[in-house]
């Protein structure tokens, strides 16, 4: 965390409400610098003229000329005294003896240029006492914290390191310690000379400001929806990604990871997937829209603010349908000229939490024979069929445990960051660099990594600034980002293209390397007799995975200028830009492996995409009050946005002169195509554009009561231009219930109490351009006229259906809730109910094959997320020790409410488990989104008699065909037959709760930090192996929970070799309870600073982390925190069919501070 951006930004508070300390800037930054009071008080000269004036005249006097303050008491009647002076070019001290010299008082000048005046026999009794102040919540110094003597006016304030001295008149004083967010501390001095204190944040005191948009608000004065989580706490975390340390800490928002892979992305959703299109939320990074925040590294952002309430994130209009996330990264604002220097750095090992237990060889030989003796074929001839057999089945070698031999162990990961902040008198500055590496826990020979470079500059200049020296008249600004990032990976997509899945279905007896070798390139081509498909998958993942490049490079900044004419009255131009560009490369050489993996002639791949959009906002402010009691915040501006300002080239060829990735260009390929051509495509990305009108009103009376009202016009190019135009507007409320006669102090242990209420409309406008048009498509049309083939003329065709009445998704959201403190600000207590609304889903609509052409967009689905949130902090202290726990709960209710067609249904693909069948999953009304449907089965049939007991209410036979072994299918109709019409819903990957868990401690240099979270109410559909076709895939162990005789089993059916029911349906034996509670950070710091408290560093401190710890679920893969489906399906997830799981990772960081 920042400390001298709390200071700037709070300082203004401290000088109205701490009236008494009487501290201007000036003085302030003086002492911050360390400036020497005596050196100064030498060296500054003074001109006074004065006639028969008193000696507080003089003093005041002399405040307005410099930087000294004087703290008296105003009953001194000495001050009274009227004096005349006539002085040229004379310092502060003597003029002080020329005012004192032989009277009763005396005066003595501080180290901050505070010159305290007591009568004589005062300052002869004072004693020194001096200390440091720190952060009850991470240890860190605290810069500006008043400490003052009670019944006085005399203090002093902390410099930089949070170091202060101050002089006292006797022991029995009591020295009073206070900061803006935090509680006062009052200590008698007694013996003490050194008095060290630590402040814990007074949460009671909500004059923190939170973003919401083209703007910020008190916390205290927000009648939205929103949660923010500090810099601090995201870095403390240790995590690649800033998304990774928000899932404990916010409350509504489910975020899933794609996998496990370095690098890979997130799902976040907020209150619910609201659409089968696109649910994720808008992410705006220092003003500028943007699809992600993964090219940002943790140490660069100051806050995370998420907009979840239609209300707040009505600013945004058509594309907060799904919530807003507002990144704000670190600016320079410093309370030295000094640069402040910090670096945060750690390295840590990567494991695998938990492996699929996989049958060994013997056991796999045995459940083949036994599948095959079941689907009356006899049991293989083993000792003829597999080389080595004796080995096998005298226990000398186990097989091949291909998943095992997949896993890398103690995998790194690293990251390095460096920050600089500081500031001069007319501008700050904040400069960022960071490296991440992180290597894959799965893949092993591949070389599975994530690099990622970034760097960032954030400044602002105070070009104008007003007489008065209360704002600036004009100031400007920019923030830039840029990051490079370098990819490589294994398949995790679907049953074809996942090498996870492969080392799961591989047989044991296949071994590693071919005879007398351990050559890793694997040249050879080894088969078993009776399965001549059989191929090494790691082989096969090293041929086609082993060689790629995946590169990213992102650059994304704006540039403002602000002015302020008049005091509150702002008019802000930003321009904001951002470019993307990646090049991807890929070789994969000739090989052999099996009658289906094989690759004749080497392949080369080569693509490049880049693209640009721009924003361009202009705003207008003004905030002002009547009376001090009605306060107004007025906002209007403007915004356009253009998008799609690329384009993407790229193709694949054949016969590489080289060997190697290194020079695996398209260049250096022979073309071998017969039409003298290579598989070339290039073409412009999607051109689009939006321009709108936005505006709010604030208001709140004597902050007890507050409204708020936004409406935002938008015009998107994504549709017909009688359908372009959007409106989306907002009203929320809110009432501060403990500024009410009738509550205020009445009830001892409430100290804040806020009901909200809100209700707004966002919209959707995520659809590719031009949908409302037929657009024309020129790819793999060439054709010949008559029978000259000599010359190819190139083709075209309409490559969708236009409809002109598409238009915007839109989403309604009521909000009721209430924040409140506790016990004089110790527990913290927020609810909120919503209903969300979304209507007219953007959706391909079902097309005929005659058409001869793709399906158009069009509004074709609502839903309904409802839900509760509920978030319950405690922080305190006994002594030197600081704890502090926080606990979250949501639930959410999603269900699909209409789809526009005749059966309300949106089918999912089939064969998503490897099965051969109907879809697992599909959207359909009266159910959530993305649920699995199949077969509810009654158990195993143990005997005969149970198959043809096994009738419905007719007395009809339903299952004739079964025989022992068979699971027992539910005639959910009763209809007397298994069918189709009998499937129903069997799991549902979406959560009914969410949960998290933060606590922390601390004692002097001392800091421990937990966090969980978890997620229940879901189920996963899991498969590893090929049921229908591939009979010689291996099992994991839980397969010897089958039947095997009358008794044996009621859960799984009897193996069978090829095709049957039992395994190809999709029933509720592939679905597993998904509820989990992870660990997912335990961290033990120090900061050495607190033992050697000369070193010249603020901070240095040394933590060691644990990432996902422990996991507590009943789910038994690898990870139950599965992400999305391995389809092109947005809205399907909770799909496993070999999910790269997340790593436990022990890391070793350094944080240090200079």
């Amino acid at each position: 965390m920042s400390y001298i951006k709390r200071n700037s930004n709070y300082l203004w508070r401290i000088k109205k409400i701490l009236l008494v300390m009487k501290l201007t800037l000036i003085a302030f930054f003086l002492c911050t610098l360390q400036v020497s009071a005596s050196l100064y008080s030498q060296t500054k000269h003074f001109d006074l003229l004065m006639k028969d004036v008193s000696v507080k005249e003089v003093l005041k006097t002399i405040e307005s000329q410099s930087d000294f303050r004087f703290f008296y008491n105003d009953e001194l009647s000495d001050l009274n005294r009227l004096v005349s002076l006539d002085i040229r070019k004379n310092n502060v001290e003597d003029i002080l003896i020329d005012l004192f010299d032989h009277t009763d008082v005396s005066y003595k000048v501080l180290d901050n240029n505070l010159i305290v005046i007591t009568p004589t026999t005062l300052i002869a009794q004072q004693l020194k006492v001096s200390g440091t102040i720190t952060d009850g919540t991470n240890n860190e110094p605290l810069i500006g914290v008043n400490i003052t003597i009670e019944g006085t006016t005399e203090g002093t304030v902390t410099d930089i390191n949070g170091n202060y001295s101050i002089e006292v008149p006797s022991k029995d004083a009591v020295l009073v310690f206070s900061y803006i967010g935090f509680m006062s501390e009052k200590i008698v001095v007694g013996e003490q000379t050194i008095i060290n204190v630590v402040l814990i944040p007074d949460i009671t005191d909500l004059e923190e400001v939170i973003v919401i948009g083209y703007g910020v608000e008190k916390k205290k004065l927000s009648t939205g929806a929103t949660i923010q989580v500090k810099g601090e706490n995201i870095t403390k975390q240790s995590t690649v990604s800033a998304i990774t340390a928000l899932q404990s800490l916010t409350p509504g928002v489910s975020i899933i990871k794609e996998n496990g892979e370095p690098g890979a992305g997130f799902k976040v959703y907020i209150r619910g997937a609201g659409t089968i299109g696109n649910s994720q939320p808008l992410y705006v990074v220092d003003g500028v829209p943007g699809g992600n925040i993964d090219y940002l590294n943790p140490s660069d952002i100051e806050t995370i603010d998420i907009l979840k309430d239609a209300a707040s994130a009505a600013i945004y209009g058509s594309r907060a349908a799904n919530g807003v996330v507002l990144v704000t990264t670190k600016r320079g604002e410093s309370a030295s000229s000094k640069a402040n220097i910090s670096y945060d750095g750690y390295y840590g090992w990567q494991n695998l939490y938990k492996k699929l237990p996989m049958a060994n060889a013997k056991e796999y030989a045995a459940l083949l024979s036994e599948a095959r003796v079941n689907s009356g074929q006899p049991p293989l001839d083993f000792a003829t069929l597999v080389p080595n057999w004796d080995l096998i089945e005298n226990g000398e070698w186990e097989g091949t445990d291909w998943l095992d031999n997949l896993t890398v162990k103690n995998a790194s990961t690293q990251n390095h960051s460096v920050n600089i902040f500081g500031n001069t008198e007319v501008s700050n500055y904040s400069v960022g660099f960071s490296y991440t590496n992180q290597d894959g826990i799965i893949g092993d020979p591949v070389a599975s990594h994530y690099e990622r470079y970034s760097i960032r500059l954030n400044s602002d200049y105070r070009v104008i600034r007003h007489s008065s020296n209360t704002f600036d008249i004009l100031k400007v600004g920019e923030s830039l980002r840029y990051s490079f990032t370098d990819r490589g990976g294994i398949g995790t997509g679907n049953q074809y293209w996942n090498d996870i899945f492969s080392a799961t279905v591989a047989s044991p007896f296949l071994p590693m390397y071919a005879d007398d070798t351990d050559d890793p390139a694997y040249p050879y081509y080894y088969s078993i007799p009776w399965n001549m498909q059989e191929a090494n998958p790691i082989a096969s993942m090293v041929y086609n995975r082993g060689m790629n490049k995946n590169k990213n490079h992102n650059l994304n900044g704006n540039l403002y200028v602000e002015l302020q004419p008049i005091n509150n009255l702002k008019f802000r131009s930003s321009f904001g830009y951002s470019m993307s560009g990646s090049s991807y490369r890929r070789y994969v050489p000739v090989y052999d492996l099996s009658a289906t993996s094989f690759n004749l002639e080497n392949d080369v791949t080569q693509n490049m995409n880049v693209g640009m959009n721009w924003t361009f906002e202009n705003t207008l402010s003004y905030n002002f009050n009547i009376n001090d009691v009605h306060a107004f915040t007025l906002l209007a501006g403007t915004s356009a946005e253009r998008w799609g300002l690329g384009e993407y080239m790229g193709g694949t060829n054949k016969n590489s002169l080289f060997d190697d990735l290194e020079h695996a260009y398209l260049d250096n390929t022979r073309v071998i195509y017969a039409d003298g051509t290579t598989t070339m495509g290039g073409n412009p990305w999607g051109i689009g554009g939006i321009y709108s009108y936005f505006g709010r009103a604030s208001y709140n009376y004597k902050e007890k009561y507050m409204a708020t009202a936004i409406i935002r016009a938008d015009a998107s190019s994504n549709f017909a231009p009688d359908k372009r135009m959007g409106y989306f507007p907002s009203v929320s409320a809110g009432w501060v219930l403990t500024e009410e006669n009738f509550l205020k102090d009445k009830i001892g242990i409430l100290n804040f109490l806020k009901l909200r209420a809100s209700w707004g409309q966002n919209g959707n406008q995520a659809i590719d351009p031009f949908q409302y048009l037929a657009t024309i498509s020129f790819e793999n049309v060439n054709y010949f006229f008559g029978g000259d083939k000599s010359v190819v003329y190139t083709g075209g065709y309409p490559n969708i259906l236009p409809n002109p009445d598409v238009t915007w998704e839109t989403s309604d959201q009521l909000n009721i809730g209430f924040d409140s403190r506790l016990f004089g600000g110790r527990m913290n207590l927020a609810f909120d109910w919503y209903n969300k609304k979304t209507d007219d889903w953007l959706v391909r609509a079902d097309a005929l094959a005659i058409f001869g052409t793709g399906a158009p967009y069009i509004n074709g689905g609502d839903v309904s997320n409802k839900g509760i949130e509920l978030a319950l902090g405690w922080n305190d202290r006994i002594g030197d020790f600081t704890y502090n726990v926080g606990v979250n709960l949501s639930h959410n209710k999603n269900e699909i409410t209409s789809i526009a067609n005749t059966e309300g249904i949106i089918y999912g693909p089939g064969n998503v488990l490897g099965q051969g069948t109907e879809e697992l999953y599909r959207a359909q009304v009266g159910y959530p989104i993305g649920y699995f449907r199949g077969y509810e089965t009654a158990g195993v049939f143990q005997n005969e008699a149970e198959v043809l007991n096994y009738q419905n209410s007719e007395g009809i036979v339903i299952m004739p065909g079964a025989v022992p072994g068979d699971l027992i299918f539910v005639d959910s109709n009763n209809d007397g037959v298994i069918s189709n019409d009998d499937k129903v819903m069997i799991g549902d990957p979406n959560p009914d709760y969410t949960a998290g868990l933060n606590f922390t401690l601390g004692y002097k240099g001392f800091d421990f930090t937990m966090a969980g979270y978890g997620m229940f109410g879901h189920q996963i559909a899991r498969s590893w192996r090929r049921w229908a076709d591939s009979p010689q895939n291996n099992y994991t162990t839980d397969i010897f929970d089958r039947w095997h005789g009358e008794g044996s089993s009621n859960t799984l059916p009897r193996l069978t070799y090829g095709s049957h029911i039992n395994w190809q349906y999709v029933s509720d034996i592939f679905i597993e309870d998904a509820d989990f509670f992870r660990i997912s950070n335990v961290t033990l710091g120090y900061d050495f600073k607190k033992l050697f408290e000369d070193m010249p560093l603020t901070q240095a401190r040394i933590y060691v982390t644990a990432q996902n710890l422990f996991t507590f679920t009943k789910y038994s893969g690898m990870d139950p925190e599965i992400g999305t489906s391995s389809t092109n399906d947005n809205w399907a997830k909770g799909v496993d069919i070999g999910f790269y799981p997340s790593p436990r990772t022990v890391i070793v960081g350094v944080n240090l501070k200079f």
